[in-house]
């Protein structure tokens, strides 16, 4: 049997088994619940707490288990906001990444042998452009970001592009849920984060990309016409 398909089969046996085991366990009300608990394990155990949370936090990204928004608030409502940020936004990443290259082992060449005359064009606008559209995708909230690592390990983005811009692009946005997070005792539901100034944050964010390009565009000519001159 095919190795690549052996391991396919048991890496979808593994998530699956993680999220039936602890799927359930990742809601903001047993965070809430646990949070005093864990938070006196913390005050005596901070070095040993943040390495479990950064473990979790990767797996969680990594296998795209349901639950990430959760881990995130409860990560901020338990170490702070500047501690939370450092754990969650390297974990985020290097999860994100791993994601990323088991698409790309498991699925790259198949999907460009069936389809490569029909991904010639998007090939070419990544190799060109891709670490802004990464960029801007990471920026804008609205696209799940399991679905981003595992549709760019399809591309030919290299694996230091893809890690470095997906480090800095969903720094922003894990500073606003993480800032949320600081509030989780007083949190019901998950839209309870949706508040007009959050809103007003992600509205930045993706508009963020947008200017970015503009900017770049603006000197870019700048520096051709004085060149000219």
């Amino acid at each position: 049997m095919n190795k690549k398909l052996i391991f396919g089969l048991l890496l979808i046996g593994l998530i699956a088994f993680l999220i039936t085991q602890f799927g359930d366990q990742l809601t903001l009300e047993n965070a809430k619940a646990q949070q005093a608990a864990l938070a006196a394990y913390i005050e005596q155990n901070f070095v040993l707490a943040a390495i479990t949370y950064f473990a979790i936090y990767v797996a969680v990204t990594a296998f795209s288990i349901p639950g990430a928004a959760v881990v995130t608030l409860l990560g901020a409502a338990l170490f702070g906001f500047w501690t939370s940020l450092l754990l969650v936004s390297f974990a985020s990443t290097i999860g994100a990444t791993l994601a990323f290259l088991s698409s790309r082992f498991l699925l790259r060449d198949w999907v460009q042998g069936k389809f490569g005359d029909k991904l010639n064009a998007i090939n070419q606008g990544v190799a060109k452009d891709g670490a802004f559209y990464l960029f801007s995708l990471r920026l804008i909230p609205v696209f799940p970001f399991f679905l981003i690592n595992l549709l760019m390990g399809l591309t030919p983005i290299t694996t230091a592009r893809f890690y470095l811009v997906s480090q800095l692009g969903m720094l922003p946005g894990t500073a606003v849920y993480l800032n949320a997070g600081t509030q989780l005792a007083q949190i019901d539901s998950l839209s309870g984060i949706v508040s007009p100034s959050v809103l007003v944050s992600f509205a930045l964010l993706g508009l963020f990309p947008i200017i970015a390009k503009w900017v770049m565009a603006k000197f870019k000519r700048d520096g051709q016409s004085q060149s000219h001159a």
